[in-house]
């Protein structure tokens, strides 16, 4: 027994004796900054970068396989910070902001069944690819919701998806699982956006939804820098070209073009009313 318990600890030392030289000799030397790129990143680990989270960002900028303004995440603060630990000029990307190119809820967009499915957009939009009648419409499952990692995405009352702009990094991760792709990310300067995605004929978008585009091509001739056209059956606001005049809001005859200036007027309807309003205590 002696002799088995002496031989068991001598194997133990030759294999630590081993395994100590082996960590020697095969010991990779780990460049600093990845530690200090790893604390200069939110840490969240979203993976809007394309990477495997704030740790394989961090590797990739080491190697040179990624840029220092990959983390749309983080913003212009955490470029700086990365550029700066890598010795390299910040160029700061424009922030972008969700915007969900539908208004169509329960109250203004026709339901061609009852759904009794998983509660998921991507669930639903395998089954006859959704209960609403128009095919290009926000099934209203809360997907957006479910999967932002910064919380900036609600379900109003309406079943409608709400973005909170303030809490929106412009990761597009909503984007990407959204199932309609009707969630685009939108240069943060734009705030006027035509919130329809349907690519149907005006009369066939009339009947499914009351807020649709309906190609009356009266926001294209509003436009006076025209940043407006007409694709697909569908009004598109050029992000370039357009500098917030807010004219073509007042021409939309279905209120499907809104303005996200706050404490404004958000659609045409609304500022009809504001009009009236004004109108009736100047008589008074």
């Amino acid at each position: 027994m002696l002799s088995a318990i002496i031989g068991l600890g001598a194997l133990g030392c030759i294999f630590g004796a081993m395994l100590s030289l082996a960590s020697k000799k095969f010991h990779v030397q780990l460049d600093p900054r990845e530690e200090a790129l790893i604390g200069a990143l939110p840490g969240t680990n979203c993976g809007a970068c394309g990477f495997p989270g704030c740790q394989g960002m961090a590797k990739a900028v080491l190697k040179g396989e990624a840029p220092t303004n990959s983390c749309t995440a983080g913003g212009a603060e955490v470029t700086q910070r990365v550029s700066a630990i890598m010795g390299v000029e910040a160029v700061i990307k424009e922030k972008e902001i969700a915007v969900i190119m539908c208004k169509g809820g329960r109250k203004e967009a026709k339901d061609r069944f009852r759904y009794a499915g998983i509660h998921d957009c991507k669930a639903a939009s395998m089954i006859a690819g959704g209960a609403k009648s128009c095919g290009y419409g926000c099934l209203g499952l809360a997907t957006c919701e479910t999967v932002c990692p910064y919380d900036a995405i609600k379900m109003d009352g309406n079943a409608l998806p709400v973005v909170d702009e303030k809490k929106c990094t412009g990761c597009g991760i909503c984007a990407a699982n959204c199932p309609k792709f009707l969630i685009k990310m939108i240069r943060e300067p734009n705030q006027i956006h035509i919130r329809c995605n349907s690519l149907d004929k005006g009369a066939v978008t009339r009947k499914n939804c009351s807020v649709g585009c309906i190609v009356c091509k009266k926001c294209e001739k509003a436009c006076p820098v025209g940043a407006i056209t007409i694709r697909d059956n569908l009004a598109v606001i050029d992000p370039f070209k357009c500098d917030n005049c807010r004219k073509c809001v007042a021409s939309c005859p279905t209120d499907t073009i809104e303005n996200y200036y706050s404490g404004e007027p958000r659609f045409a309807s609304l500022i009809e009313k504001q009009l009236d309003e004004s109108q009736s205590n100047a008589a008074a």
